[in-house]
C-alpha cells in the first residue's frame, strides 16, 4: 500500500482543526481507558491499520491488558469487558456505522445506564473525532510504522 499524499502538508489548516478537536477530546475529562476503547474499536471497524497500531501501543503504554486489547475485535463474545464497557462498545459500533444502524434506542439506553448526558455527548464527539482521523488515514493510505520485531521472517 503506497501513501497517496501527506494530508497534513496538503492542508495544514484542516490538520490543525482535526488535531484541535482531538485535543478537546483528550482534555474532556473522559477516563483514559474509555478513550482507548473508543479509538481502538472505531479504528478496527474502519480498517485503519495506522490508527489500530497507534492505539494498541498507547493502550499497552497505559497498562491495559493484552487480553483487553486483543479481544476488542470480538467483544460480543469476550468476557473481559464489564457492562459499562460493553455498552460503550455497542455505542461505538452504532455511531461508527450510523448509516446502517441509525444509533438504535437499545444501544442508547444501555449507554445511558452508565454515563451522564455530558459524558454521552463527549463520548459521541470522541467517536466522531477518531472516525475523522480514520477516514483521513485510510483514504490517503497513511502507512503504519513497522516495528523491527514485527517484521515477518
Amino acid at each position: 500500500m503506497a501513501p497517496r499524499f501527506n494530508f497534513g502538508k496538503a492542508s495544514p489548516e484542516a490538520y490543525k482543526a482535526v488535531a484541535a478537536l482531538d485535543q478537546f477530546v483528550q482534555d474532556s475529562g473522559l477516563e483514559a481507558h474509555v478513550l482507548h476503547l473508543i479509538k481502538l474499536r472505531a479504528s478496527i471497524i474502519n480498517g485503519c491499520a495506522y490508527c489500530v497500531d497507534m492505539h494498541v501501543k498507547e493502550a499497552r503504554r497505559d497498562g491495559l491488558s493484552e487480553q483487553w486489547i486483543n479481544l476488542m475485535s470480538v467483544w460480543h463474545e469476550a468476557l473481559v469487558y464489564d457492562a459499562k464497557e460493553r455498552a460503550l462498545l455497542a455505542w461505538v459500533d452504532a455511531v461508527t456505522n450510523i448509516s446502517k444502524t441509525g444509533a438504535p434506542d437499545s444501544d442508547f439506553e444501555a449507554l445511558k445506564a452508565h454515563f451522564s448526558e455530558t459524558e454521552m455527548t463527549l463520548i459521541t464527539v470522541a467517536i466522531g473525532t477518531i472516525n475523522v482521523w480514520n477516514r483521513l488515514a485510510v483514504s490517503f493510505r497513511v502507512p503504519h510504522a513497522l516495528d523491527g520485531a514485527a517484521k515477518a521472517a
